[in-house]
């Protein structure tokens, strides 16, 4: 059964699950099937429960299955999900701007789509949902109401990046930047930067595709293809030919800055954001740029901006009765912890404290990681650091504490609480730090 087929079964039953306790009448159940889950085992069940089609992988289940609802049998589930979103999409003649890159490409899809709303009726990725899964989970929430999408892409392996362009088809893209992450899966940061590339390669083959591009990253400007019309930010006044240059004003905590269009006689506007870290100047630049090229008026755009307000513990600035807290801790790797402590160490305040999270896929690089990141702290002018987490365990931290999990973070807290200090709070998620607030 070819995608316009399984397209054609989603037309009379428009809604899907993958989840066998929530199965709406009527829908249709994907069993997807992983290294610790087996959705085939649960589709007789979905179907019991209201599902009108169940679309499976497992023969022996196929075969068995006397019941007077429909189930189909498809080589690969994952595949078929994410054909049927593919066939979905292209029912919409919509501009779709494809976001990836290592660190910051949920604030950018944010910001962009903040920036997008302003003009537009616009779909964007919710949460984190930018993997194999949640991008089909994405296109499908696209409806005849939207003029523009934003889908983000996220990457733990090589050709990641290639699939889930080929099932969005986005018309535009941008890459926020390419550091050291999930090294276990790519195996070195060239691995990174070729597979965040495959969004570039994509766009490469589509008619009057657009790239949006940091010009001040060389190691993004290095993989551009050929022929495609790109769109440029900076913050590099000598740079010719940017779409927008920006410049940094203050980080007091929040993030001060101006931007103006490349045109010559470009004015410039100023913007207090509710970001946290000079690192997001250019997750701004980015969303300035493409609200440009969409032809979103510059006062649209501050207006965007200066009303976005972080969450999912990405940046946000948290005032507690006894602490003011620093919480960045979705997630983690080398790149984004020294920009994190770049910045903190920037901050005029005091008494700094940093409760820092062991940084989690890194294979091979994570000692060499951690004691770079250590290294990196004894350089920082930071009062007090907490480190979480067992990489932390045979290396030589000096006096910082170590902690072997969030739950003795908790102990030692709930002993003797710190007051009145500016806490960075930053890690993997599964360090699950975002806990800590209520604490502190």
């Amino acid at each position: 059964m070819d995608s316009k087929e399984l397209y054609a079964i989603y037309e009379q039953h428009p809604v899907i699950t993958t989840d066998s306790r929530d199965c709406p009448e009527g829908s249709i159940f994907i069993a997807l099937k992983g290294d610790l889950f087996d959705g085939n085992k649960f589709a007789v069940q979905a179907l019991e429960k209201g599902c009108a089609v169940a679309i499976v992988s497992d023969e022996q289940v196929y075969q068995s299955y006397h019941g007077a609802k429909q189930m189909v049998l498809v080589p690969d589930t994952l595949q078929a999900y994410k054909d049927m979103a593919r066939e979905h999409r292209r029912r919409f003649d919509i501009p779709v701007i494809g976001i990836t890159g290592t660190n910051g490409k949920t604030t950018t899809k944010e910001l962009v789509h903040a920036v997008l709303d302003e003009r537009y009726d616009g779909m964007a990725t919710a949460g984190n949902y930018n993997n194999d899964v949640g991008v089909p989970k994405t296109l499908f929430r696209l409806n005849i109401t939207h003029e523009i999408a934003v889908v983000e892409m996220g990457a733990s392996h090589p050709g990641d990046i290639k699939t889930l362009a080929e099932t969005a088809e986005p018309t535009c893209g941008l890459i926020t930047n390419v550091g050291k992450a999930h090294l276990q899966g790519f195996g070195s940061l060239e691995g990174v930067i070729k597979t965040k590339g495959e969004l570039y390669d994509f766009l490469a083959t589509q008619p009057d595709s657009v790239i949006f591009v940091n010009a001040d990253n060389d190691l993004l400007t290095g993989i551009l293809p050929q022929g495609v019309k790109t769109e440029s930010y900076t913050c590099d006044e000598s740079r010719q030919g940017a779409s927008v240059y920006g410049q940094l004003i203050a980080c007091d905590p929040f993030l001060r800055l101006k931007w103006r269009s490349g045109e010559s006689d470009g004015e410039w506007h100023e913007v207090t954001t509710h970001l946290i870290g000079s690192y997001n100047l250019d997750n701004v630049l980015a969303a300035v740029t493409v609200g440009l090229h969409f032809e979103v008026t510059p006062e649209q755009i501050c207006h965007a901006i200066e009303n976005y307000e972080p969450s999912n513990n990405r940046s946000q600035l948290t005032e507690t009765s006894h602490n003011h807290l620093i919480v960045d801790a979705y997630n983690a790797n080398p790149t984004s912890m020294a920009a994190a402590l770049d910045n903190f160490s920037l901050m005029q305040v005091s008494p700094k404290m940093a409760i820092l999270g062991e940084m989690r896929e890194l294979g091979e690089s994570s000692r060499e990681e951690h004691e770079r990141m250590i290294e990196k702290l004894k350089g920082c002018p930071i009062d007090e650091v907490w480190l979480v987490g067992d990489e932390f365990k045979d290396i030589d931290c000096g006096d910082y504490r170590k902690f072997a999990d969030v739950e003795q973070v908790k102990a030692a807290i709930a002993e003797h609480r710190p007051e009145g200090r500016y806490i960075l709070i930053k890690g993997s998620n599964g360090n699950r730090l975002f806990q800590l607030p209520e604490y502190l």
